[in-house]
């Protein structure tokens, strides 16, 4: 368990990794959480590393990778607007707004990994009603069958429809569509690292996050709901 100045360091690093791609100075840090001294950076730094939450990047200066961040602090980052499906329960007129009632069509281009990436989709399987509410006014939207386990701490289990919004570019911590070399597709949280990095996180323990150039990954969508049948 984090103190409150722990928590507070490793958000502030997180925040400015995320703004601009680079870890923020013990000065600036200091500043920040109102310490008198950097020795009590170093002290928080340290006992970050020692939890598994931070690691020091070996030959450059004041550079810091964040390995993983507290359950409160990573739900912030996306919580899907989740649409129960199935005809067996079908959610009462009562309890939705008059809005979301207004559907729309749209297709469903296959699956897509959320966990070991796949062959890229394009052909469109059958179409899907989504509630206009969850769709964003500009832009083309498509969905996809959720494959795999690897964002089931984003929320996101197999099976789930996610609902995409098409777009060729994402913001830090947006969990996105990446096609990989041109051939493979998978949902992945979006990082950038500097200029000409991006990471490709998954939300589970149990996957690494992978790294690639930008040349590598075009970015296909961002997800904004999911589509869940019990």
């Amino acid at each position: 368990m984090l103190t409150p100045k722990q928590r507070d360091l490793l958000e502030m690093i997180h925040r400015r990794i995320q703004t601009d791609g680079v870890t923020p100075s013990y000065d600036e840090m200091r500043t920040e959480l109102r310490l008198k001294s950097k020795s009590g950076i170093h002290r928080l730094i340290s006992a970050l590393e020692e939890r598994g939450y931070i690691r020091r990047i070996a030959h450059k200066a004041r550079a810091l990778e964040i390995i993983r961040l507290p359950d409160a602090l990573d739900q912030r980052r996306f919580q899907p607007r989740i649409i129960e499906g199935g005809a067996a329960r079908p959610p009462p007129p009562s309890a939705m707004p008059v809005s979301a009632t207004h559907a729309l069509d749209i297709p469903v281009m296959g699956r897509i990994a959320a966990g070991t990436p796949i062959e890229a989709i394009q052909e469109v399987s059958h179409h899907v009603s989504v509630p206009g509410t969850m769709l964003e006014n500009a832009g083309k939207h498509f969905a996809l069958e959720v494959k795999g386990d690897s964002m089931i701490d984003a929320g996101i289990i197999e099976g789930d429809i996610a609902v995409i919004r098409q777009q060729h570019d994402a913001e830090n911590g947006d969990i996105v569509v990446a096609l990989v070399d041109g051939e493979e597709a998978t949902l992945k949280r979006l990082q950038k690292r500097g200029n000409s990095v991006l990471a490709l996180e998954a939300a589970n323990k149990a996957y690494e996050t992978r790294i690639y150039t930008k040349e590598q990954v075009r970015i296909q969508g961002r997800l904004v709901g999911l589509i869940r049948s019990y």
